[in-house]
């Protein structure tokens, strides 16, 4: 039998109460869809009902439309595997149905759950229910009627800022704006819904279709003032992001020629978004990082992970000040430990720094700020180390002094905690080496660049690697030449931009006869002269070799897919979410037009370019890096 996922019951009052059943989320699926449909124009013909109330099970209106079935389209290039939501459902079975329709909303309606609520004649809501439009994150737009009906009701500014943050509000907010008509206790939610159904078709209370509504648009010139302000902002926080631009240019029309013109004109522009390589890439990580909590052999037998309260951090310089940031903005109690009241001190100032910048570039309120500074504690010795969940060491990269904290954390700490280095050089075998909880170590490495860390760790790491990967480094003198003109970037205000304080900082061109330098020296330029490359030739020189190292990652069965490798890439280095991640990008490309190029280069500029076996055989066979391997690796590259 197939799962049914919409449910329908009429009451002894004459409401006919529409249900979605589809846990977790009730996400439209294709299936759900098609019972929507069902259901409302069975409720429509039979002469018992009255009204309508549609409503989500398990506590949730929906989560909006299945993105899995954007993964389709995306494999297939059939953009008619998408259903008609926008026309046949929200407008003709809900919007223009001859019964009234209400909403009842709870924990969530959010992308095609808030669009069909919208649809409704009236939206009841029970408290801390979350609304919003998140399909600009999707690479897409909303596509069920939301660029129309959300300005009808709460006001085109707000809606705007909706739709492209893709940021949620509360139902109490939603309220406020005119989005939701009533807020009742949950316990209420069906009880209320249904009399207000009754109450608008006894006309005890108006009966209103948002699309007709105008109120809230303003004038045309107003609005189109609006729309200009907010295609200059678009411009400027998403410039390669289609998608911001096509959302204010639908509800444009929507505006001049009317709300169905612009569900119309919606509609159309949701197709051929969806089939971006915008779309491609920002669906590929949405559901890249949902898969990196599947791990074989852990959550596919019933382990759940153990809630992190509190972490302990050794070491308070630039890292660990930075790392101690990261925790206690996300509410984890930190344990700032140094070796003297001194260099204490100095780390919880840099940690006080560091929330003060995030205040003034607005990702933090004065509130969020002082909660997370009340969650910082600094030590000198180990005596609060008896109940942390975690350890994060972020020292020096020095073997002995690593080795002798992690003794004596292992004393210190309680038998659950998790013992994390922070380095990104040493084997995390001889790290802990001398100690008994070598199944707790794990690497935590947090990422800061050059000119932030200083060029001491930028030498000490490229001596490392030098000694473990000679063949796979490319080397140059060029951090060596800055430390000898007195350059050591953020920390004495000269590196590669010149540090001033309260402004940001800027390009140093004094560094450019440095640069020039170090490029005589490494003696690559063929016949002495630099090489003109254009700029897509720089960009795949710096990125390829780093396909090149996610091969070898694959190949080495380091990682379970190779859309972990994507994840990482995007929150680890900040490769853009739009490009779908290293390796997504990668199969963009090329396999093959990678390896072409590795292999060029190798040939003019030396081994750091050459291609490892999984990429050359790849490449050869045409086989997509992300496709799983079809057997172990047997050895090294």
């Amino acid at each position: 039998m197939s799962q049914i996922r919409v449910t329908m019951e009429v009451g002894n009052d004459g409401v006919a109460v529409i249900a979605i059943s589809d846990p977790p989320v009730n996400a439209l699926a294709i299936p759900t869809i098609a019972g929507l449909k069902e259901k409302f124009h069975e409720a429509t013909r039979r002469s018992d009902v009255k009204a309508i109330v549609l409503t989500g099970k398990g506590g949730r209106f929906s989560g909006g439309f299945d993105i899995n079935v954007f993964q389709k389209v995306h494999e297939t290039g059939d953009v008619s595997i998408m259903p008609d939501v926008s026309i046949d459902l929200v407008v003709n079975a809900i919007e223009d149905c001859k019964k009234p329709v209400v909403a009842a909303v709870e924990g969530l309606a959010l992308g095609g759950g808030l669009e069909l609520a919208m649809g409704c004649h009236a939206r009841i809501a029970a408290p801390r229910a979350q609304l919003g439009l998140p399909e600009l994150s999707l690479g897409v737009i909303p596509g069920f009627g939301g660029t129309q009906r959300l300005p009808r009701l709460v006001g085109l500014s707000k809606a705007i800022e909706i739709m492209l943050s893709s940021k949620p509000i509360m139902s109490e907010e939603g309220k406020k704006l005119g989005l939701i008509d009533a807020l009742v206790p949950f316990e209420e939610l069906l009880k209320v819904s249904r009399k207000w159904a009754l109450d608008i078709a006894e006309r005890r209370k108006p009966w209103l279709r948002s699309l007709h509504r105008t109120d809230k648009i303003g004038s045309l010139s107003e609005a189109r003032k609006v729309l200009k302000i907010a295609r200059q902002q678009a411009k400027k926080t998403a410039p390669n992001l289609p998608q911001h631009q096509a959302c204010l240019d639908v509800i444009e029309e929507g505006i001049v020629h009317g709300g169905y013109n612009g569900v119309l004109q919606e509609a159309k522009v949701f197709k051929e978004l969806v089939l971006s390589d915008t779309a491609k890439g920002l669906v590929h990580v949405f559901l890249a990082q949902r898969a990196t909590s599947k791990v074989p052999n852990v959550t596919d037998v019933g382990l759940k992970p153990r809630q992190t309260k509190k972490v302990a951090i050794i070491g308070g310089g630039l890292m660990g000040s930075g790392i101690a940031t990261a925790l206690i903005v996300s509410n984890i109690f930190v344990v700032l430990k140094e070796v003297n009241s001194e260099y204490l001190l100095k780390g919880i100032k840099m940690i006080e720094a560091n929330i003060r910048g995030l205040v003034a570039k607005g990702k933090l309120t004065n509130d969020k700020a002082e909660k997370a500074l009340s969650m910082l504690k600094g030590v000198l010795d180990y005596t609060e180390f008896k109940d942390v969940d975690m350890v994060i060491e972020a020292v020096v990269e020095n073997v002995p002094l690593k080795q002798k904290i992690f003794s004596e954390i292992e004393k210190a700490c309680p038998r659950h905690c998790i013992l994390a280095t922070n380095t990104s050089t040493i084997d995390l075998n001889l790290i802990g080496e001398k100690i008994k909880s070598q199944d707790h170590v794990i690497g935590a490495h947090f990422f800061r660049l050059q000119d932030l860390a200083g060029y001491g760790v930028a030498l000490a790491v490229g001596k490392e690697y030098a000694k473990a990967f000679p063949d796979r480094i490319f080397k140059s003198p060029l951090v060596e030449l800055l430390v000898k003109n007195g350059r050591n970037g953020k920390n004495n205000g000269k590196g590669y931009y010149i540090y001033e304080k309260g402004s940001k900082p800027k390009p140093d061109p004094s560094v450019l006869p440095i640069i020039e330098e170090s490029r005589q020296l490494t003696k690559i330029m063929p016949g002495g002269k630099p090489i003109s490359v254009t700029d897509k030739e720089i960009l795949e020189m710096i990125l390829f070799p780093v396909v090149n190292e996610a091969c070898r990652v694959l190949h080495e069965g380091i990682v379970v897919r190779a859309s972990d490798l994507d994840i990482a890439s995007v929150l680890g280095m900040s490769f853009p979410s739009y490009r779908g991640g290293i390796v997504f990008w990668a199969d963009t490309v090329g396999a093959n037009h990678v390896y072409k190029n590795l292999k060029r280069w190798s040939e003019i500029y030396g081994n750091f370019y050459k291609p490892s076996k999984f990429l050359e055989e790849r490449a050869i066979k045409g086989i997509p890096l992300s496709a799983p391997a079809t057997s172990s690796p047997s050895s090294r590259l």
